[in-house]
């Protein structure tokens, strides 16, 4: 999970994406239309260096920012719900349990989004500044790329019900995911043989006695709601990312 770009325990980078939608019907169009702009669907997002879209929430209105997207977002249900699989990883020496995603500044200080340094001060920090937004880039291209493939998508929405507007990007999202699927052997980075080593030379291997029941009474629900939300976490693990990126490619 983003280990060979510097960030262990990454899924990938999350962002927000506006659809036009030219039919909104009058009663609505102040609900959908930010400022003095058009009527807007959103799109939100996670997408890794590959273009794959792991993640898909479409519908909220345009007038809404990405923090009110993310309130309203399904994108840590399986966290919460205790359904996701158990993470553990190290950075700097340092053990998390929770992986995160990639983000630009608006998103909140938590500990599973990481955005870069607004300011950056020293090597060290211009560095993870550098790295960070090179590769947030990917779920915009993985926008661009969708928006590329299908027209219907990069054109103002000329339909009136909303359903079947978003069971079209439903569509597209799946067919795009299909594309990058059977296109990836043609570009993958990693060598197929170092997945296929003996028993024997094998660095890691899966812990069965390792607990992956979370209980889903309201008590340990707000607890992992808290843990997402930590903001000591988001700092400890920002600063962890500094150093390891320094001593990766600095």
């Amino acid at each position: 999970m983003g280990e060979d770009r510097g960030f262990p325990g990454m899924i990938g980078s999350i962002d927000c994406m506006h659809w036009e939608w030219k039919n909104c019907p009058t009663a609505w169009k102040g609900q959908y239309t930010r400022g003095s702009g058009k009527p807007t669907i959103v799109l939100e997002a996670v997408a890794s260096y590959d273009l794959w879209i792991w993640h898909a929430f479409f519908g909220p209105p345009g007038t809404l920012n990405d923090i009110n997207v993310l309130e309203r977002s399904p994108v840590f249900d399986d966290v919460l719900q205790g359904k996701a699989p158990k993470v553990k990883y190290f950075v700097n020496g340092h053990q998390y349990n929770l992986a995160y995603y990639l983000t630009d500044g608006i998103y909140p200080k938590w500990a599973t989004f990481v955005q870069s340094i607004p300011l950056p001060q020293g090597e060290k920090a211009t560095l993870f500044a550098k790295t960070q937004e090179s590769v947030r880039k990917d779920v915009e291209r993985a926008f661009g790329v969708l928006q590329a493939r299908f027209a219907i998508v990069k054109n103002p929405a000329l339909i009136w019900d909303k359903v079947k507007i978003g069971k079209i990007m439903r569509a597209c999202i799946i067919l795009h995911n299909m594309i990058v699927e059977d296109e990836r052997d043609g570009y993958t980075q990693y060598h197929v043989e170092e997945f296929t080593q003996v028993e024997a030379n094998r660095t890691s291997q899966v812990d069965l006695a390792y607990e992956t029941d979370w209980a889903s009474n309201m008590t340990n629900l707000m607890g992992i709601r808290n843990n997402v939300r930590d903001q000591n976490t988001h700092y400890r693990l920002t600063n962890d990312l500094v150093e390891h990126i320094w001593n990766k490619f600095g």
